[in-house]
């Protein structure tokens, strides 16, 4: 076994249960920490030749990346940064796709002490304009590809403050060509000294309702997710490991980057813009991808794909995290691979809060249970801590300071910050009930859950009954207003090819969740639509779903 493979326990003393799961996590680190210097750079120099990332792309280019070329080309990127005025405490937006120039970036704008602030290529004028403004971004990397780098020109019409511009994959007037100025600078990079506690990250968060937050992680984030990786991903040195995001989200550094190169394990890197479930299939099967993260909505389509028609015996563990997983899911996906999902649940404002760990016993349908380095609670309305089986909301109780992955607070917004975080409390604003044997089960967002006469009623629950039915593709599930009940339940779905609309569908839909479910959580309306409303993370806007839409199909009485 090499040095690289055990460098994570130099940064954590960890404990486990009588079955062997984690227990206890807590982070050792000194006061400079930086992930590029401290892992990426020590790895390199430990074992230069270990394979860090494989990378490819529909085009079909293929790259293998070793840590010494990470090293490499994240001082080279450093260099660049530093030659063309940015500086510690900047902040660098990067709109990379999955493209692989985004890890030279991020790891370069790390060691120089800038703040990176991944983006998604599906923001336009306006979306930029508002995030320049609000975080005063001072430069960026952007894609080639498509018609971004275009938004970004007439963003930076009204916003004066970009002072380097770089264009990665591509040419064009204007910009400074990140691939070829990169060559042409030094692959070392003198430390710099600034303390583990400054900003690192910004993340914009992808909010169904108003302006989007800005969550801002210090040096110390990376260190929380050694848990990710280690006892959810459960990746291996030597194996590969593939979640599926883009960059530009905050599921790409929870298993794209930190937690796997302290494992010193490999990533896998599909740089691709539509997703095609039989082309990750192959390359799954092509590169022999042994551990996979990706949200439920990808593994159901893998199932509808038809995963009986690939060889997946190299996968060992699979995990998802992003939105709640479907029993049904669940179940045909372990029938087609044998393999469990074990689900984690989090938001870019933390780690995972809770997980089903290596080892442990897993119940179907379960957000997990609390990670070591969370002190989680479920209050009422007023704060107090409700008994097991009671829906309340999820907390997190800091006792006065902040717990390691949690984020520094909001970017220039400490009333935005006082309003979910106050008195040693964050509160998450997502509902749960726990069980007896501490396994927490998810409800909703508090603004989803649906009060219908007199009853609180968690939308996944009745949403996970919907999908278990063969020609629901997706669905949607909302409150919506009645004149006599006040508040009635609404299904917005989405069927499957070749499924059409009916009268009698509505009521085969109805009946089937009546006999699934109690009586009183069946969906009074149901609406059939093209597609859901969604983010651009790809979240359903339920705020639009609410709304009284033509095409409705309401039961008569």
């Amino acid at each position: 076994m090499g040095q690289a493979e055990q460098y994570h326990k130099k940064f954590c003393r960890e404990a486990f249960d009588e079955n062997g799961v984690i227990s206890g996590f807590e982070a050792v680190y000194e006061d400079n920490f930086n992930f590029a210097y401290d892992v990426v750079d020590e790895i390199a120099r430990m074992e230069p030749d270990r394979r860090a990332m494989v990378w490819c792309n529909e085009a079909g280019e293929e790259r293998t990346f070793t840590f010494g070329e990470m090293s490499r080309y994240s001082s080279k990127a450093a260099n660049l940064f530093t030659r063309y005025g940015v500086k510690k405490g900047d902040r660098v937006m990067l709109v990379l796709k999955r493209h692989y120039q985004f890890w030279y970036a991020i790891l370069g704008l790390h060691k120089i002490g800038a703040i990176a602030v991944p983006a998604t290529h599906l923001l336009t004028k306006k979306d930029l304009l508002y995030r320049f403004n609000a975080a005063g971004i001072s430069a960026i990397v952007s894609t080639a590809e498509g018609e971004f780098a275009g938004h970004v020109e007439d963003a930076a019409a009204s916003y004066d403050g970009l002072k380097a511009r770089f264009l990665a994959r591509g040419e064009r007037e204007g910009w400074i060509s990140f691939d070829r100025e990169l060559e042409k600078c030094p692959d070392t990079f003198d430390r710099l000294d600034f303390k583990a506690s400054e900003l690192m990250l910004l993340y914009f968060t992808s909010g169904t309702t108003g302006y989007p937050k800005m969550v801002c992680h210090n040096h110390l984030y990376p260190l929380a997710h050694i848990v990710t990786a280690k006892h959810w991903h459960n990746v291996q040195p030597d194996g590969l490991h593939l979640t599926v995001s883009e960059t530009g989200w905050a599921k790409s550094v929870w298993g794209k980057i930190y937690g796997q190169w302290f494992m010193a394990a490999g990533i896998f890197v599909y740089d691709f813009d539509k997703f095609i479930p039989s082309h990750l299939l192959e390359r799954i099967q092509k590169y022999k991808v042994t551990t996979f993260c990706a949200p439920p909505t990808i593994y159901r389509f893998l199932i509808k794909e038809g995963l009986e028609h690939y060889d997946l015996s190299c996968l060992k563990y699979v995990t998802t995290a992003g939105e709640a997983l479907n029993p049904e899911v669940f179940r045909k996906f372990q029938e087609y691979t044998g393999l469990m999902i074990m689900e984690a649940f989090g938001q870019t404002e933390t780690t995972a809060l809770t997980a089903n760990y290596v080892g442990s016993h897993t119940k179907v349908g379960s957000l997990g249970k609390a990670s070591p380095m969370y002190d989680l609670d479920v209050v009422d309305e007023e704060g107090n801590p409700v008994p097991n089986g009671e829906v309340g909301e999820l907390v997190v109780r800091t006792r006065g300071s902040k717990q390691l992955g949690m984020f520094v607070g909001y970017y220039e917004g400490p009333e935005k910050t006082e309003e979910v975080w106050k008195n040693g409390v964050y509160h998450t604003l997502d509902t749960v009930w726990r069980d007896d044997d501490g396994f927490f089960w998810y409800v909703g967002r508090m603004d989803d859950v649906i009060k219908a006469s007199g009853y609180r009623i968690g939308p996944f629950e009745i949403e996970s009954v919907l999908m278990e039915l063969p020609y629901i593709l997706e669905c949607g599930v909302t409150g919506a207003p009645d004149p006599v009940r006040g508040v009635v339940v609404k299904a917005s779905i989405v069927l499957t090819k070749g499924t059409e609309p009916s009268d009698a569908l509505v009521k085969e839909i109805q009946n089937y969740v009546k006999q699934q479910t109690a009586p009183y959580k069946y969906p009074r309306i149901v609406e059939f639509v093209d597609e859901l409303p969604k983010t651009i993370s790809g979240k359903i806007r339920r705020v639009e779903l609410r709304k009284n839409l033509p095409g409705v199909q309401q039961e008569q009485e």
